[in-house]
């Protein structure tokens, strides 16, 4: 597997209706974010420990949260706030 993110449930529910450079900061954000995550767990699929806690991410315009599953290899997008 390799890490990824994705919108949960899906980007129309997450972050459907913001303006596209919000979009893109949020986006560009995840990226670093599993970038982050694939060098902290590297045991990724294998990973045993308690997972860690939801967590916020500011960006330009607003902020999202987010949880990142190791044993998924992903980190999940939950809401995005445009302010």
């Amino acid at each position: 597997m390799t890490w990824r993110w994705e919108y949960d449930p899906d980007e129309a529910y997450v972050i459907g209706g913001a303006p596209p450079a919000f979009v893109a900061e949020v986006e560009k954000q995840a990226d670093e974010l599993v970038r982050a995550a694939a060098a902290f767990y590297l045991d990724g699929t294998s990973y045993q420990e308690a997972g860690p806690k939801g967590n916020v991410s500011h960006v330009p315009g607003g902020f999202f949260l987010y949880l990142i599953v190791p044993r998924h290899e992903c980190l999940y997008v939950h809401q995005a706030t445009y302010l």
